[in-house]
C-alpha cells in the first residue's frame, strides 16, 4: 500500500510540473505580442504632395434629368454629373489616402465633424473623407423630400429619410471602408461617395488635380489614388523627416 501511495504522489509530481511547463498536447508558450509602433514625434514628420492627372480629353458630364421633382426641376439650369470633373488635364473628385504603412499606429480621435448636405438635388460634396468614428452630419437643404441611403461592404447599411428642409441626423463608422457609396432613392441621379480610414491621411482632389498628405510619419507608404468610374491606382512612397515627396498618377479611360 506504502508503494502504491508513493506511485501516486510521483505521478502527480510529474504531471504537475509538465502542466507548469507548458508540456502536453495543447499546451505550449503563448505568442509573443507584436511590438507597438514608436511614439510618433511630429518634429520628425514629413510629407506628400502630388498630382492627380487625366490623359486626354475629360468625358462630357452626363446631363441631370431632374423633372420627375417640381422643386428639382426648378434648381436645374444645365446639371450634369460629377464624376468627371477638372481642367487643363487634371481630375477632380479623386480619394487619395494613405493605404498602408501605418500598421500599429493611433492617432488623436478627430474632434470635428464632417457634413453632407443634399442641395439643389445633389450631394455635397460628390465625394468625402471621414475618419472611423468621426461624427457625419447628413443635412437636407432642400424643400422636398430626400432619404440617404447608404450602401457599405463592412459598415452598417442605414437608409433614412428627411421629408423635411433643415431635418439633420447623425451617423458614424466603425471600420475602415474605402468607399462607401451614397444614393436616394427618391432621387436616382443622386449619388456620393465617402471613404473612411482609421487614420488623418487622406484627401479629395479639386478641380486642380492637387493633393497633400502632411505630417506624416517618417516611412515607407503605399498611396492610393480611387476615382468612381477609373477605379484605383498605388503609388510607393518614402517619407523622410522634413522633406515633401512627391507622387503623381495618371489616369485614362
Amino acid at each position: 500500500m506504502q508503494q502504491r501511495n508513493l506511485w501516486t504522489v510521483l505521478s502527480l509530481l510529474v504531471l504537475a510540473t509538465s502542466v507548469a511547463c507548458g508540456g502536453g498536447e495543447t499546451g505550449g508558450d503563448a505568442p509573443a505580442a507584436a511590438p507597438a509602433a514608436p511614439a510618433f514625434d511630429p518634429s520628425t514628420a514629413g510629407n506628400v504632395s502630388g498630382m492627380v492627372m487625366f490623359d486626354g480629353e475629360l468625358p462630357a458630364g452626363v446631363e441631370l434629368m431632374m423633372n420627375s421633382d417640381p422643386v428639382c426641376a426648378m434648381t436645374a439650369t444645365n446639371k450634369t454629373s460629377s464624376t468627371f470633373v477638372g481642367s487643363d488635364g487634371h481630375l477632380g473628385n479623386v480619394f487619395v489616402y494613405v493605404k498602408s504603412g501605418l500598421e500599429g499606429r493611433t492617432f488623436p480621435a478627430s474632434s470635428g465633424s464632417i457634413e453632407l448636405n443634399q442641395l439643389g438635388c445633389e450631394y455635397v460634396p460628390h465625394v468625402m473623407g471621414i475618419r472611423v468614428g468621426q461624427t457625419l452630419n447628413i443635412t437636407n437643404s432642400d424643400p422636398t423630400l430626400h432619404n440617404i441611403h447608404a450602401s457599405p461592404a463592412t459598415n452598417e447599411e442605414f437608409n433614412m429619410g428627411q421629408p423635411i428642409q433643415g431635418m439633420q441626423f447623425e451617423r458614424t463608422f466603425t471600420t475602415p471602408e474605402v468607399m462607401v457609396p451614397f444614393k436616394c432613392d427618391v432621387h436616382g441621379w443622386m449619388n456620393a461617395y465617402i471613404g473612411v480610414v482609421d487614420h488623418p491621411y487622406f484627401a479629395v482632389t479639386g478641380l486642380d488635380g492637387a493633393f497633400s498628405l502632411d505630417s506624416l510619419p517618417p516611412g515607407d507608404y503605399v498611396i492610393e489614388a480611387w476615382h468612381e468610374a477609373l477605379g484605383t491606382q498605388t503609388q510607393n512612397v518614402t517619407v523622410a523627416t522634413g522633406q515633401t515627396a512627391e507622387v503623381s498618377f495618371t489616369f485614362a479611360q
